[in-house]
């Protein structure tokens, strides 16, 4: 806990009176710092933290209530207490002002060491208290603030390993698992809305002979560059995935006319179909692949995610058969 020795401040312009209140206070556990004005007393005060201000009340230029007054003031000093140290303690008057000024409390001259001692070791007490429970706040806060950070690495740790378990390492898309689940809520979402919505499987023509050929650090090049260019001919709210090797897969939202839907994987083949330059074993060179791509409509014939693949399948089948480099959709 704060083993910081508290410090008490005593304001008196008559040097004899500070002798006396350093013999009184010379046990009582605190460092005493002198002032012999309110000018000097409100200088100490902006320099130093005080467990309590011993005041005299009767100082020439500015009495003990204007420097109470001027401590209350100021943020920083209001809460430091302040026993007036006066001759006119029984003067009920002076006892009001100087509480309205600001003091705590009164110990009148000629001083009582009983008295003042008593009084000054229940501040020092209070003081003391005080530091330790700012200080216990403060470790509170610390640990708060530790555990909030533990917290956030915590949820980001975690994000991060679903972020892995449901994406491609290599390409950031959505994997295998992913796309099965985002395929069964848009089954779902179709059959509770009426909306309809296509599939579309993506077989890369000609990648292994790329990664055969220029080694499998090209090839993985190759493959992120075909998952850039996927993304960029979906919607923000259709699905690319890869469901492993050359193989992807498409969900379209709101597939609800063929033309338009053949169009746009037309134009898929089309971007897919442009060279890639990536960097091989032997250097730079221009990868030229095509791709397949099988189309399935979701409808009323088509009851299950599973039958929607199969569709899918079966259509990219067609599209090698027939030499690859293109797109069919399947008949229902």
């Amino acid at each position: 806990m704060n083993t910081h020795i508290p410090k008490i401040l005593v304001v008196d312009d008559t040097r004899a009176n500070l002798i006396a209140m350093r013999h009184l206070l010379a046990d009582c556990g605190a460092e005493l710092v002198e002032a012999s004005s309110g000018n000097e007393a409100l200088s100490r005060c902006l320099d130093q933290h005080f467990a309590l201000i011993l005041l005299d009340v009767n100082m020439p230029d500015m009495d003990g209530f204007e420097v109470a007054s001027l401590l209350g003031e100021t943020e920083q000093l209001r809460d430091t207490p302040v026993i007036f140290v006066t001759a006119a303690y029984s003067d009920d008057i002076n006892r009001l002002k100087g509480y309205r000024s600001g003091a705590v409390d009164y110990i009148a001259k000629p001083i009582n060491d009983v008295i003042l001692t008593s009084k000054v070791r229940v501040f020092l007490e209070l003081h003391n208290a005080r530091m330790q429970l700012q200080e216990t706040l403060e470790q509170l806060s610390a640990r708060n603030q530790q555990l909030q950070a533990e917290i956030a690495e915590r949820q980001r740790v975690e994000a991060q390993v679903r972020h892995q378990a449901t994406h491609d390492m290599l390409t950031g898309l959505p994997n295998r698992m992913l796309f099965h689940e985002r395929l069964r809520s848009a089954v779902q979402y179709s059959m509770l809305h009426g909306i309809p919505f296509a599939l579309a499987l993506v077989d890369i023509d000609g990648f292994k002979a790329v990664n055969d050929t220029y080694g499998h650090p090209a090839g993985d090049a190759l493959l992120q560059a075909i998952s850039s260019r996927l993304v960029g001919q979906v919607r923000a709210d259709d699905t690319a995935a890869r469901l492993g090797g050359d193989e992807f897969a498409l969900i379209f939202q709101g597939a609800d006319q063929i033309e338009p839907l053949l169009q746009r994987c037309q134009e898929i083949c089309k971007v897919l179909a442009q060279p890639y330059p990536l960097q091989g074993e032997h250097g730079a060179f221009l990868a030229h692949v095509s791709a397949s791509i099988g189309i399935a409509l979701w409808n009323a014939k088509i009851d299950t995610d599973e039958a929607l693949i199969q569709a899918a399948d079966r259509a990219l089948y067609q599209v090698k058969e027939n030499g690859k480099n293109g797109c069919v959709l399947a008949s229902v």
